[in-house]
């Protein structure tokens, strides 16, 4: 058996990343693709390395997902998270969910231990229960930053729009040694968002999709332009039509301009191991290892390399 060699790219959200947190979101996504990687090249599957990465990013709190997210209308914060296996086409999926630390370990279990797709809000709540997921209060999830945001976006004269430039998701996609994809992403959703709003990140087609006939993808950016395109879904079906990860997701993220008025970026890998990281934003986080090389950047045509070995080394140190 021709056996592949592992990749995974992972991305921090796409939008504006302010001055003062680009080092931290840089680190948050170098750190989330070596241990995503980690779990690759100790023979684990796609879907480990992928949720592995995104629930590193979930309890960092430079992203809006888990611990960092962004607060609803009502302060509080609302969760989406979505997994997909490439090899049989299962997904799992939550909606509206709080007080949990990783939502993206809770929709892997909905993938797993149920006939469904997605849960949402008080049903995914007691699911998580029945899965002895711990609740925590909704404040152990709520920063200093997101907070503060909140009471902004409140103001009479305030303009949620213009937060809305800095748009986080976090996600990921991997291929495995098997040659199995997969794909994860995860999310607080917009800042002030009315109470039971659900973007695009636990839609399946549109937050992510692998199948391992073509490739795996994940977005971020503005939810309602991306499910307007089912943007994961075009990405790979033009793939699917013999298009390159990086020329698919161009002409993908160019149609959502061009048709939806949406910005956004995707993180994608296909069968034969070929990735791309693309932006219609300003900047998105992103970090990918491939060939025992680690790559990463923030804004358009910056990309930083050194060797995996190196960056373990000194995250080591950092641990």
């Amino acid at each position: 058996l021709g056996r592949m060699k592992p990749v995974i790219v992972v991305h921090g959200g796409a939008g504006r990343i302010f001055k003062e947190r680009e080092e931290g979101c840089c680190a948050g996504v170098v750190r989330a693709v070596l241990r995503g990687y980690n779990v690759l090249k100790q023979g684990g599957s796609a879907v480990d390395a992928v949720e592995e990465a995104v629930r590193s990013m979930e309890d960092d709190p430079h992203f809006n997902a888990g611990c960092g997210s962004v607060l609803n209308e009502k302060g509080e914060v609302e969760m989406d998270a979505i997994i997909m296996d490439g090899k049989n086409l299962d997904s799992g999926a939550v909606s509206a969910v709080k007080c949990i630390a990783n939502p993206i370990k809770l929709a892997r279990l909905v993938m797993e231990k149920t006939k469904h797709m997605l849960l949402t809000d008080h049903g995914a709540q007691l699911f998580a229960q029945a899965m002895g997921i711990p609740a925590i209060p909704g404040e152990k999830l709520i920063t200093e930053r997101s907070r503060e945001r909140w009471k902004k976006n409140l103001e009479p004269d305030s303009n949620p729009e213009e937060f809305q430039k800095d748009l986080g998701t976090v996600g990921a996609v991997a291929i495995d040694s098997e040659g199995n994809v997969a794909c994860a992403t995860s999310t607080g959703g917009l800042s002030n968002k009315l109470i039971g709003r659900v973007g695009d990140t636990a839609c399946i087609g549109s937050g992510g999709y692998a199948d391992n006939h073509s490739g795996a993808t994940s977005t971020t950016g503005h939810g309602e332009s991306i499910m307007k395109v089912v943007l994961a879904r075009l990405i790979l079906y033009h793939m699917e039509q013999g298009m390159s990860p990086e020329i698919a997701a161009d002409t993908a993220l160019d149609y959502m301009k061009t048709r939806a008025g949406g910005l956004g970026g995707v993180i994608v890998v296909n069968k034969a191991g070929e990735w791309a990281a693309r932006f219609s934003t300003k900047q998105m986080s992103w970090a990918t290892v491939k060939d025992d090389n680690l790559h990463y950047g923030i804004y358009a045509g910056e990309k930083h390399i050194k060797p995996v070995d190196e960056a373990l080394a000194s995250e080591r140190e950092g641990f």
